[in-house]
């Protein structure tokens, strides 16, 4: 039998067809694993791809179905997110989209990336759950534009495809960084017609103002470049004579560009030059800069200046920290006053600490600190101790699973940084924004009437912040914002000093901007 069996398969055509088969099978497979070689799926999660089929090319795009873009550190927030997002019900929401470089591989934007989305995060539930059942709902999402912004494009074109159902996305918030590929996502987003409120942008440029207004429906919490620098000078009361301007020459970043500007104008009977360096194209890396500062800590030995106004990247701020504390003259004391990118300093572990013992102060103007309003004599107008605890109550619910477990941990939390408490304001304003344009009867608002609600933002209007109160002017940008001014100790702490103001006093309590001329 077994004879008759090996006869009839190996010398009959039914070996000739099963062989064909087999290797049209093997054929098939081995095409398909080319194409896949070739063509790998660059799908990583619902709303997110791969722009390029690159190895390791990062995940762009919108999601809030608790992806966390391959960054562990946001995991545990955008698994609390993603529980939030699915109690709510169709038609009954209006989305708010956190636009941010998600996937930076830079540590200190990583930081402040996450502290960013748990701020957005702690609004979104307070707006949901502590808000006297006012419509809509707020569902937020995460919108990653990668590293540098470099995915700009494509993030923005899937976000213009999300303002009818059922995502009804209503504003757009995050906008973190003033560079030029920023300065471009807003433009195209407002150009569309989506409302924008800025976090932690703080150019002049990426601005409305009486001249024009480029960007219609940007609203801002944070002050631009400009506002901070007279904040500081009203602070420091700094001599012209006895300062000097370190600033970057790398063409197209908006945030140094505009702040040498502001630092520049404050220094116009100074008797040096600025002295100059170049960042790398991404300011991230470490280039060669801290050659460069070398000399420059040298050159300054030389001169009678007790101030160092910086404009830079945090990177090249910390280089030209870690040259100052090895500068020559030991014997001088040098104070450092610079933007808010000194907020990084705090979690840099390539500071050189020892310099802050050499008689190096190192200040800057923070968007926001833990210690603006809770200390005694803080500001009776401006903000309050009141509207600051209620964030950290939020905060401290979500660290408690006991309390409510619905809300779930975040991860971990850091609030000296300010990122936190500014990003909660951003969307402390979205929402107000969209609640404000929603008339009553309607479950949500037409987006070309939340554009609208900026200018209204302003007396009993106003945003009651926890980095301070938000009162816009009519082109969206915020009046007399609280500034807290902030020391790097010499244990790499960040110390609130004082808190100082563009206009030199805090506002009065109707919060209301002036005529400008």
């Amino acid at each position: 039998m077994k004879d008759w069996l090996r006869r009839v398969f190996w010398f009959t055509p039914l070996r000739k067809g099963l062989t064909v088969l087999l290797v049209l099978a093997l054929a098939a497979v081995a095409a398909y694993g080319g194409y896949r070689v070739a063509n790998p799926d660059l799908t990583c999660a619902k709303g997110v791809e791969r722009p390029d089929d690159s190895e390791g090319a990062e995940c762009v795009g919108v999601s809030g179905d608790g992806y966390d873009f391959g960054v562990p550190a946001l995991t545990k927030v955008a698994d609390a997110i993603d529980r939030e997002n699915r109690t709510l019900k169709a038609g009954e929401y209006a989305t708010v989209a956190v636009l941010l470089p998600l996937t930076s591989t830079d540590d200190g934007m990583r930081t402040k990336i996450v502290h960013e989305v748990q701020g957005a995060f702690l609004e979104q539930y307070r707006a949901n759950h502590d808000s006297n059942d006012q419509v809509p709902k707020i569902r937020l999402v995460l919108a990653n534009t990668g590293k540098g912004n470099a995915h700009w494009r494509t993030t923005v074109g899937r976000l213009k495809t999300m303002t009818g159902a059922p995502d009804n996305l209503r504003a757009v918030t995050g906008v973190a960084t003033s560079s030029s590929e920023t300065k471009s996502a807003v433009k195209e987003l407002t150009g569309a017609k989506i409302p924008v409120i800025g976090t932690t942008i703080t150019a002049d440029d990426i601005a409305n103002g009486p001249d024009s207004d480029p960007y219609p429906g940007l609203a801002r919490v944070s002050p631009t470049n400009s506002d901070e620098a007279r904040a500081i000078a009203q602070f420091g009361k700094v001599e012209a004579d006895k300062a000097v301007l370190v600033q970057d020459t790398r063409p197209g970043d908006h945030y140094t560009a505009t702040l040498k500007r502001a630092f520049a104008d404050l220094l116009k009977d100074a008797p040096y030059e600025p002295q100059l360096f170049t960042s790398p194209p991404d300011p991230t890396e470490e280039g060669t800069t801290a050659n460069t500062f070398r000399q420059i800590a040298l050159l300054l030995c030389d001169t009678r200046a007790e101030t160092v106004f910086f404009a830079g990247r945090h990177t090249q701020l910390r280089q030209f920290v870690n040259a100052l504390g090895q500068r020559g003259c030991q014997h001088r004391k040098f104070t450092v006053l610079t933007g808010d990118e000194g907020s990084y300093l705090g979690g840099d572990d390539k500071l050189d600490k020892k310099a802050l013992a050499r008689k190096v102060t190192v200040r800057y103007a923070s968007l926001a600190h833990p210690d603006t309003w809770r200390r005694p004599g803080a500001p009776t107008t401006g903000g309050s101790a009141a509207d600051y605890r209620t964030f950290t109550d939020l905060l401290d619910l979500a660290a408690d699973l006991a309390a409510d477990p619905a809300v779930g941990p975040i991860g971990p939390t850091s609030l000296t940084d300010g990122q936190a408490i500014i990003a909660y304001d951003a969307m402390a304003t979205a929402v107000h924004g969209i609640r404000q344009a929603t008339v009553k009867g309607a479950k949500l608002p037409a987006i070309t009437d939340v554009v609208t609600q900026w200018p209204q933002v302003k007396g009993k209007l106003k945003v009651p912040g926890a980095s301070g109160w938000i009162c816009l002017d009519n082109h969206g940008n915020p009046y007399n914002k609280a500034v807290p001014i902030v020391e790097l100790a010499r244990d790499g702490s960040q110390r609130f000093v004082e808190v100082a103001w563009p206009e030199g006093k805090p506002p009065t309590q109707t919060c209301l901007p002036p005529r400008r001329s």
